[in-house]
């Protein structure tokens, strides 16, 4: 009896032990709350849209937002999203979405191009969405803004939130940031600029790359003027086109047809394979910026460069997130000195960030000055020469 006695406490312990072995397993294996909290964290700092994007515009549930390119208000507002799945599908939820909601479209999407854009309104609320695929993600941005009574009534023009004629007297460069301002108002004496929609030049927001490919052959062939051999040659309408999003009836055709055929965009014309499209409505990039205006003021193709001398010279933290051409654009900008893009555009920075969409006031200054090591024009010195002719 006693011997059983023994033998059932003794299994009982034995028992005990293992649960509490189970339990200190079960400890040793659970997760980290530290990292749990660390995860919350990380997912809770994720960019959220701001309440006051209008609740009327419909949101693709399926995309993740990238970037908020402009301030969000009430009235006007720009943002960036990404999403798996295929531009047709975006498509096709957009036009149901904004059919159900009573939007009118002034602008469907096309499907002649790679790359289309949309533009509907609903009582005085414009908007502007415009998608272009990525090898294997859809990236679109959505441009927002309140229209006046008379803009909401006259819907005869496809080209409602971007208009291109020319104008010197815009009525906000009180808003460009004072370093920036004085690149701005010499050029906008020369006639460069474009407004972004009546006399607003409206410096703070996101510039596409054909507005900006549009400043820069209009920039370099006025500062050239009197030597027409340095300017640059629009293509012609019978070529064949060197982005297949970029069609020969495309307004900005001659303009960016141009630069590729001059070798100064990316393109199949250069050899880049990968560069088939141009994406006109996509927002202009730091690294475009630098890659399209450098040769320019170099005057010749651009330096090989490796992410070290990039590092060594600029000092950039972000130095291994630039692709190549950015890299080699960089070099040599940094041997223009204080005439460099990136000290006068963003000017003392540790960070390039090459995907970073660019101002139109940013893109502005940047076509300042063409030139390099001294030898060059900037917009006052064309101001000048004018003024003596």
């Amino acid at each position: 009896m006693v011997v059983m006695r023994y033998s059932i406490l003794v299994s009982l312990l034995a028992l005990l032990t293992a649960c509490s072995g189970i339990e200190g397993l079960e400890g040793r294996f659970s997760a980290n709350p530290e990292l749990q909290k660390n995860s919350e964290t990380s997912q809770n700092s994720a960019i959220q849209l701001p309440d006051s994007f209008p609740s009327e515009i419909p949101q693709y549930p399926q995309a993740t937002l990238q970037e908020i390119t402009q301030d969000i208000t009430p009235e006007n507002g720009s943002v960036r999203w990404e999403s798996s799945d295929s531009t047709e599908k975006i498509e096709d939820f957009y036009q149901q979405q904004l059919k159900s909601q009573e939007w009118e479209i002034i602008q469907p999407f096309s499907s002649d191009s790679p790359e289309s854009s949309l533009i509907a309104q609903k009582d005085n609320l414009k908007i502007r969405l415009s998608l272009f695929p990525t090898n294997s993600t859809t990236e679109f941005t959505l441009e927002y803004k309140q229209a006046n009574t008379a803009q909401s009534n006259n819907n005869s023009s496809n080209q409602s939130l971007i208009t291109t004629n020319e104008t010197n007297n815009f009525s906000d460069l009180n808003q460009v940031s004072e370093p920036l301002r004085p690149y701005l108002e010499d050029l906008v004496n020369l006639g460069i600029l474009t407004p972004k929609e009546n006399n607003q030049f409206n410096p703070n927001e996101p510039i596409t790359r054909r507005e900006y490919a549009r400043w820069l052959v209009t920039a370099k062939n006025k500062f050239d003027q009197d030597s027409p051999e340095q300017q640059i040659r629009l293509g012609l309408k019978n070529a064949q086109p060197a982005f297949s999003d970029v069609p020969s009836n495309d307004p900005d055709f001659p303009v960016i047809q141009g630069l590729a055929e001059a070798g100064l965009i990316p393109s199949r014309l250069t050899g880049d394979s990968s560069a088939s499209l141009f994406r006109p409505d996509a927002p202009l990039t730091r690294s475009d910026l630098i890659v399209w205006k450098v040769p320019l003021d170099t005057g010749k193709s651009l330096p090989k460069a490796s992410i070290d001398g990039v590092k060594e010279t600029w000092g950039f933290q972000d130095t291994a997130q630039i692709d190549s051409m950015g890299l080699r654009a960089l070099y040599a900008d940094f041997q223009n000195g204080e005439q460099g893009n990136v000290r006068r555009v963003f000017g003392y920075t540790t960070l390039f960030q090459p995907k970073k969409s660019v101002t139109r006031a940013q893109a502005a200054a940047a076509l300042w000055y063409f030139g390099y090591q001294g030898d060059g024009l900037s917009a006052e010195d064309v101001l000048k020469r004018r003024g003596n002719s």
